[in-house]
């Protein structure tokens, strides 16, 4: 006997056997039930996910006799009686499955209608599927739209399309429709022990967590990869074997990968992606699972929890507590482009390092003094107990908790109070920028300074950490910041900055109202000015006119 595919050999032959489709079984098992049945069925949904395994066992129950030949409509095909074996076979009469995208057709559509119009010759239902209904033709669309709404009582019709969209509203409109979900890996994983279990063959759990997420929600593809594996691993199917068929790579090679480009480690990196292409590794594969390792760190700075289940959770924790959230958020939109042009690059080697050396290039300036420090425990005091680390309140944040950069020893004059003229010199950007430019000082002694800011979300992703360390930096030792959230009455670098621009605003305004040529146009013409063109020049600009017009005067 030759061999069957594992996907046909273990295609769900009944409701409770198919797995991860239970919203769509409930509500196909209540109308069977009830005998409240629909003469037009759609289901929708990616490939793999078992469109047709479902149809067919909806054929199934609409025609099953029951072992003694008796039986009527059931939500619980016997499997044992003609029509169900029949169907499953593939070589009943009266179920027609047919391929849309080789009969799309209006002749093709027109000779089927043409048959549905005569009875069933030993069925009790006439049940036509028509997969990936979405590319029949417009003409065939229109000449079924009528039949499919009105169609003889002992019709059925079953489409199944993975692009719904495509779909004319008209066809919609006459069907029940039901889309069908993408398997969970831990879905597709555990079909997978069940399927081995019954092959007598053994693998190894995180074998099959690899196999399932390669499948990307494809029971089909899950069981194609895992029949790949059995020829591959020859024997018991193990993660290292899995890892050399699929091209991946293993968790701890891009945690190395992190922990270089957190060390601004360029040569780490590189070496890391020789050694990778020195095993003939997929780079491409390397970047969609960075990118996966990537939102899962991020998930797990959010919810800390996330990683209770995770096998290397210890490393998680701590590349969560080494990069800031928006560095995570940068790097994850990076290798996102990153795989994306990956066929552009000249070739993969060059587009996976790349990617690695646009995260270096890109990465926040400002970066606190010591970063993987809160991924240690600190020292037991002599008394043998670890005291408990500070918990700052939701609303007030205080950057003393991290360690102050350190400084050069000597006599420095003690902070002035000048905050917006501090916050001149400092030299940062993005939200730390933003952060220090709307802050108010409410208070301050010695070299502890209390800030005022706007909005919550300021202080998001360690921003006042870096804003402390920028600080400390400027004035030349060490400061220590906190920061509540309140509305800012006094002086911010902000506010400054937008009233000068608002009276620099106001000075072009009054200059072209002042000119002669303007005032003649309103006054002689009925001209208007619309006060949205008016725009102050910049800086720069000024400076070069009055450069240019120093040059002038000097040219004879």
């Amino acid at each position: 006997m030759s061999y069957q595919v594992l996907a046909r050999k273990y295609r769900p032959r009944d409701f409770s056997t198919l797995v991860g489709q239970e919203h769509v079984v409930r509500a196909l098992t209540h109308a069977l039930s009830e005998n409240r049945l629909h003469h037009a069925y759609l289901f929708t949904g990616t490939r793999g996910v078992g469109k047709t395994t479902l149809a067919r066992i909806l054929a199934k129950a609409l025609n099953c006799v029951g072992p003694d030949g008796k039986g009527g409509i059931t939500a619980t095909p016997c499997n044992v009686c003609e029509p169900c074996t029949a169907i499953d076979a593939g070589r009943f009469v009266d179920y027609i499955e047919m391929d849309a995208a080789s009969n799309r057709g209006v002749d093709e559509m027109v000779q089927l209608l043409e048959r549905a119009m005569y009875a069933p010759s030993s069925a009790r239902f006439k049940v036509y599927m028509i997969d990936e209904v979405h590319q029949l033709s417009p003409h065939a669309f229109n000449a079924m739209l009528k039949t499919l709404e009105e169609p003889p009582e002992y019709v059925k019709f079953i489409l199944a399309t993975t692009d719904p969209q495509k779909v004319p509203v008209t066809v919609l409109s006459r069907c029940l429709q039901f889309n069908l979900k993408q398997m969970t890996p831990s879905a597709i994983a555990g079909h997978m022990t069940e399927v081995l279990s019954a092959e007598r063959i053994e693998a190894e759990p995180p074998a099959l967590r690899a196999l399932a997420h390669a499948a990307r929600g494809s029971m089909r593809d899950g069981l194609s990869l895992l029949d790949q594996a059995i020829a591959y691993a020859g024997g018991t199917i193990t993660l290292d074997a899995v890892r050399a068929m699929l091209g991946a790579i293993d968790q701890g090679t891009l945690i190395k990968l992190l922990d270089a480009i957190a060390a601004r480690d360029a040569a780490q990196f590189l070496a890391i992606a020789d050694q990778m292409n020195e095993r003939s590794a997929s780079f491409a594969q390397a970047m969609r699972d960075l990118a996966s390792l990537l939102h899962r760190v991020a998930l797990i700075q959010q919810v800390p929890n996330a990683a209770d289940d995770e096998v290397d959770a210890d490393e998680l924790r701590r590349l969560a507590s080494t990069f800031a959230a928006d560095e995570l958020q940068l790097f994850y939109q990076i290798a996102l482009h990153g795989r994306n042009e990956m066929h552009l690059a000249p070739d993969e080697y060059a587009g996976f390092t790349m990617a690695l050396m646009r995260m270096l290039a890109f990465a926040p300036a400002e970066t606190p003094p010591v970063r993987a420090a809160t991924a240690s425990r600190p020292a037991a005091p002599a008394g043998g107990t670890t005291a408990p680390a500070r918990r700052p309140r939701a609303d007030v944040q205080d950057a003393a908790v991290q360690p102050p950069p350190s400084v050069p020893a000597g006599e420095i004059a003690p902070f002035d109070g000048d905050w917006t003229g501090l916050v001149a010199q400092l030299k940062v950007s993005g939200l730390v920028r933003e952060l220090a430019q709307r802050s108010e000082l409410i208070s301050h002694e010695g070299d502890r300074l209390k800030l005022r800011v706007p909005l919550k979300t300021l202080l998001d992703a360690g921003a006042l950490q870096k804003l402390q360390a920028a600080v400390s930096d400027a004035v030349g030792r060490p400061i220590r910041l906190a920061a509540e959230v309140g509305n800012t009455t006094g002086p911010t670098s902000a506010g400054i900055a937008d009233q000068a621009r608002a009276e620099r605003q106001r000075q072009a305004e009054e200059s072209i109202y002042a000119d002669p040529f303007v005032r003649e146009l309103i006054e002689n013409f009925g001209a208007q000015v619309d006060p949205a063109s008016i725009r102050p020049r910049s800086s720069s600009e000024r400076d070069g006119s009055e450069r240019n017009d120093s040059d002038t005067e000097k040219t004879p």
